[in-house]
């Protein structure tokens, strides 16, 4: 009689491991949503550079006691494109939202603000990515409800659209400001 090798039982196991990733990653809440480890917890540094014509902010402008948003966003980006009517609306409606222009052209932003209109209270430019990295992002459009304490209530990946507004962003708003 033949011996079974113990490396036959490799890919059995690799396999069912994997099996066992997948179905914890579908019995997730929101199994299209991306985890943050930054929810409930103090908004990492602002570092940011000047984006001349524009105001900037800072850490404490975070800070202040209003709810805001964050907003992680370059020309190149389709879906910021997409997702501009919506932050123009909410600040239309008095939202402070704060640009973090990404990665991005100096001229190609400043055109991108010009077509579309800015409705940014304040704007800085993370060129090299660097603060993106400490807030986690995975790429742009990104957005961050923060609460009056500087504290990260929700992060939101992909573009804002009416939906989103509405099911997202909105309700984490009226969290934040409990």
């Amino acid at each position: 009689m033949a011996k079974i090798s113990p490396m036959m039982a490799i890919p059995v196991v690799v396999f069912a491991a994997f099996v066992g990733l997948a179905l914890m990653g579908m019995g997730r809440e929101d199994p299209e949503s991306l985890p943050s480890a930054r929810e409930g917890k103090t908004a990492p540094p602002v570092a940011l550079s000047e984006f001349p014509g524009k105001e900037n902010f800072d850490d404490a402008t975070l800070r202040d006691g209003e709810v805001k948003l964050v907003n992680y966003w370059a020309s190149w980006c389709g879906p910021c494109r997409a997702e501009h009517p919506s932050l123009t609306a909410l600040s239309k409606e008095g939202v402070p939202i704060y640009g973090v222009n990404y990665k991005d052209q100096l001229g190609n932003a400043q055109s991108f603000l010009e077509e579309l209109g800015d409705p940014y209270a304040a704007v800085g430019r993370d060129e090299q990515g660097r603060m993106a990295l400490d807030w986690g992002l995975y790429g742009v459009p990104e957005t961050y409800v923060i609460d009056g304490e500087g504290t990260i209530v929700l992060r939101f990946a992909g573009p804002i659209t009416s939906r989103v507004l509405e099911e997202t962003i909105r309700p984490a708003m009226k969290r934040a400001a409990e």
